[in-house]
């Protein structure tokens, strides 16, 4: 029981409690009931209704707030996870923090030379206690993102985990889970700065210049020449 209380209180980083959270949950929701419902209409919202931005990622703890990504609008799979968990904590459905290292091939110029490496440590998703069972939710990639890359939206029931697939719709390879970091109440931090920092020297510098969603149109340019 103890694990389920935990997974309903607002922390500093799923900050559910927030009247601006409660208020984005409640506005979306309705007059649902029904958990899976509540649960799944939120999951969309939350992948497309903030955009997927992985340019100049802070290591700010402030900016990991689920409020923070609610006034800025976009995010990544991490702070879109946190925004998530947070929503449903708020309707009362019991949420943690799922993070995998995965090999991502499908990237851009400048994320590549950001990160020179195509593996994405402590990619982020969210796991749900909907209908006796955990079950993963990845809101990250928004759908016209999806469309762009030539990839299959993930689509989520409450009933079974939606994860990236393997390969994308043209059936090249897209996603492959290398490791899997477990499940937490909350974000652990310093642990994701720890590794950030040893992996990517060069990925927390913001360019405020920076298009993602242009860099992907002219990244799908290149590809198709």
């Amino acid at each position: 029981m103890s694990q389920f209380l935990e997974c309903l209180q607002p922390t500093y980083f799923i900050n559910c409690d927030d009247e601006r959270i409660v208020a984005l949950s409640q506005g979306i929701i309705g007059n649902e009931n029904d958990p899976i419902n509540k649960a799944v209409a939120l999951y969309y919202a939350v992948r497309d209704d903030f955009r997927y931005d992985p340019y100049g990622i802070s290591m700010q703890p402030e900016d990991f707030r689920a409020t923070s990504i609610l006034v800025s609008k976009k995010g990544w799979c991490v702070t879109k996870a946190i925004l998530l968990a947070a929503c449903c904590r708020s309707v009362g459905i019991p949420s943690r923090l799922g993070f995998a290292d995965v090999s991502n091939h499908l990237s851009t110029e400048r994320m590549r030379q950001m990160m020179k490496t195509d593996v994405f440590y402590w990619h982020g998703y969210t796991s749900l206690y909907l209908e006796d069972k955990w079950v993963k939710a990845t809101p990250a990639f928004n759908i016209e993102l999806c469309q762009k890359f030539n990839l299959k939206p993930l689509e989520f029931n409450g009933l079974e985990d939606s994860i990236y697939h393997e390969f994308d719709e043209l059936g090249n390879r897209h996603m492959e889970y290398l490791h899997n970091r477990g499940d937490y109440s909350d974000l652990p931090l310093d642990d994701l700065v720890q590794t950030f920092n040893e992996h990517y020297p060069n990925m927390v510098r913001a360019d405020n210049n920076a298009d993602f969603d242009k860099d992907v149109t002219a990244e799908n340019v290149r590809t198709q020449l």
